[in-house]
């Protein structure tokens, strides 16, 4: 799709957040609150975090973010396309964009979170190269988690 941009964007963007609360949004139909894990903007740490957000034709549609996880990893967060805008090539566009501004920065592994209840989700990451592993982080123990890595480096 050639009506695509992407603009990486802090965490204060309208755009963003507007997405981000659509996400939210979306979890909370699939989730209870202790299976849905966002992303605290407060937290000073979010300041290491990449976000970005794609557009089609000016409307914001799309959004993801890296944050840093040690020093080869790197969690792919908040990563969303609106429903309209779905099977459109636009994740794929955000993820492959999120993965070389992690390779950039010299990070080795792209990690991720979902949940079984998003099954597109998981055909989309294991189409893309990602492969289940076991729970990691504020992960571990969360039965409505699924954890995913993919060598960037490959």
């Amino acid at each position: 799709m050639n009506d695509i941009t992407m603009t990486l964007v802090r965490e204060t963007h309208k755009d963003l957040q507007e997405l981000i609360a659509k996400l939210d949004d979306y979890l909370s139909t699939l989730y209870p609150a202790e299976g849905i894990f966002g992303l605290d903007l407060a937290d000073p740490k979010v300041n290491e975090t990449l976000f970005v957000v794609a557009y089609h034709d000016g409307q914001p549609v799309g959004c993801g973010a890296i944050r840093p996880l040690d020093a080869e990893s790197v969690e792919i967060k908040r990563f969303f396309v609106d429903v309209p805008y779905r099977n459109r090539g636009i994740a794929s566009r955000i993820l492959l964009l999120l993965e070389e501004q992690a390779k950039k920065r010299g990070y080795r592994f792209s990690r991720l979170e979902t949940g079984e209840p998003q099954k597109e989700s998981v055909h989309f990451y294991k189409k893309l190269g990602y492969a289940q592993i076991e729970p990691f982080g504020e992960y571990i123990g969360s039965e409505y988690s699924l954890c995913f890595e993919k060598s960037l480096t490959s």
